[in-house]
């Protein structure tokens, strides 16, 4: 596997001794420089973070990138999700490099932004909120089938935009370029 060199290190676990509230402050740090202290920029807007509800004094958003399950109240921290909490920043702000494979979808009306790190299979989700964005999630891809479904979402989504007209103002210039 090749990494990007732009890619920051994971952040693991056994650094902290497998003290899970050190590292938990330690990842929630990367989170907020990256996200709260400083706000990134996808395609000229600015990209937030969802704020409440606050557990713990964090923000929700934080909390939705290191948990997994599908019922919001029943969410547990998944290692490998916080191991990459370094990740979506430099991936946002990398985008478009070549690494990056992207596409829309729309999900429960609202459209999507899907940055796939292809060869690290992790895959970070912001949301078109039209003055900006909203960083919704992200995850490292685990099988197989989940893999095939994305790009299979994709491939379809690219194709759907080959078929069609050329985009009709700059907010759809990044679709262009194709991957």
């Amino acid at each position: 596997m090749c990494y990007p060199d732009w890619l920051p290190d994971m952040i693991c676990l056994e650094e902290y001794g497998g003290n899970w509230e050190e590292y938990l402050e330690a990842i929630y740090k990367v989170f907020k420089a990256d996200f709260i202290d400083s706000i990134p920029l996808f395609i000229g807007m600015r990209v937030g973070v969802k704020k409440y509800p606050l557990l713990r004094c964090k923000e929700s958003s934080f909390w939705h990138l290191i948990q997994e399950g599908d019922i919001e109240a029943d969410r547990s921290p998944n290692f490998r999700r916080c191991e990459r909490v370094p990740w979506p920043r430099p991936i946002i702000d990398n985008y478009p490099d070549d690494a990056i494979r992207f596409w829309k979808n729309e999900r429960r009306g609202k459209t999507r932004i899907l940055l796939w790190l292809w060869e690290c299979d992790y895959l970070v989700v912001i949301e078109d909120r039209g003055d900006y964005f909203l960083l919704i999630t992200a995850y490292p891809i685990r099988n197989e089938p989940r893999r095939k479904k994305l790009e299979k979402e994709r491939v379809e989504y690219w194709n759907s935009i080959k078929a069609s007209a050329a985009p009709k103002d700059d907010a759809d210039t990044f679709s262009t370029r194709g991957r």
